[in-house]
């Protein structure tokens, strides 16, 4: 796969900012970090004063070759006096909390203001930037995309839907795992970190995943461990149903994790084991080994007990107790 281009060079950037507590060069700091780590080729519209003069966000932000990815948490309200120059760039906004809103941009399509409730996404082509306005507490995630290999698949159009759909979560698996990865990787790394951005917004914009793509396997493998991680007491949970979720086959959700050298149940059973290891180290309320076993889906307080000792090289009540044990 090559849908990178040009765009798949060795430029990158990252950096992290957290300004929940006010700072009296909070907003500064963020200018200049976006801009000696982001650099030219995304620039930053001009924020209103009130945006300027009470700015309290945490997040995170990161560039490979043309492609930018923010993630941001804004205990205060976001809002552009001047929206900026002309860019030609396709844009995803992903809403986890609060509300995104973007003003009208030209053509008929694009009609006036829109707002990016929590839970949604939406996929545009920009042209000419448009004014925004995020609401108090507002998280949402801004993919910015080169548009040769994605405004074919757009056309006028702007796409919104859901951000619990498979593709947008393997999307935001994948700029997650960028985000821990990007000051690290190599040429090679790069390139594939990057064309797999492109190939997953491609899914978006079609709402399908093409699963045959090797280099996407990470990503999905990701996805997938995300969603275990939230519903590891679910008694249901299994690689049936995180592939249905996901809108893969079973096959192709084993070959990911093969891919990372493990197995889906594999994976399941050691982060339930964690989390009952975790258990054990409470002091106080630290639950039974048999309610232990009940919530974590082990079939019975033997079965548990003897995957526990296979793991950790004791049983859960011997763990126990060294845990509780004042050290020397």
């Amino acid at each position: 796969m090559d849908s990178a281009g040009a765009g798949a060079d060795d430029s990158r950037g990252a950096f992290s900012l957290d300004t929940i507590t006010p700072l009296p060069r909070g907003f500064t700091n963020f200018v200049h970090d976006w801009e000696t780590q982001v650099g030219d080729g995304f620039p930053l519209p001009t924020f209103s004063p009130d945006t300027t003069g009470d700015f309290r966000v945490k997040g995170r932000a990161a560039k490979v070759g043309d492609v930018a990815i923010t993630d941001l948490h804004g205990a205060s309200a976001l809002r552009t006096a001047d929206p900026g120059d002309d860019e030609d760039r396709v844009r995803i906004w992903l809403v986890r909390r609060g509300a995104w809103t973007l003003g009208g941009g030209p053509g008929p399509d694009h009609g006036g203001e829109r707002t990016i409730s929590a839970g949604q996404f939406l996929v545009r082509h920009v042209g000419r930037p448009v004014h925004f306005e995020t609401a108090p507490h507002t998280t949402a995630k801004v993919v910015v995309l080169p548009t040769a290999m994605l405004e074919p698949l757009l056309g006028n159009r702007i796409l919104t839907g859901s951000t619990d759909s498979a593709e947008v979560r393997l999307l935001v698996a994948h700029t997650n795992m960028i985000h821990a990865t990007v000051t690290d990787l190599g040429p090679a790394g790069l390139h594939a970190a990057h064309s797999a951005l492109i190939e997953l917004a491609k899914a978006v914009a079609r709402h399908r995943f093409d699963d045959r793509e090797p280099l996407l396997a990470p990503a999905l493998a990701q996805a997938a461990k995300d969603l275990a991680d939230s519903r590891l007491a679910d008694p249901s949970l299994s690689s049936r149903t995180l592939a249905s979720e996901l809108n893969v086959s079973v096959r192709t959700l084993q070959r990911a994790f093969a891919a990372g050298g493990e197995s889906v149940t594999a994976y399941i059973r050691l982060r339930r084991l964690e989390e009952a290891r975790l258990a054990l180290t409470a002091r106080s309320g630290r639950p039974s080994v048999s309610e232990l076993a009940a919530r974590w889906q082990f079939s019975d307080s033997s079965h548990f007990i003897r995957a526990f000792k296979a793991h950790y090289g004791r049983t859960p009540t011997d763990y126990a107790r060294e845990a509780s044990s004042p050290r020397a």
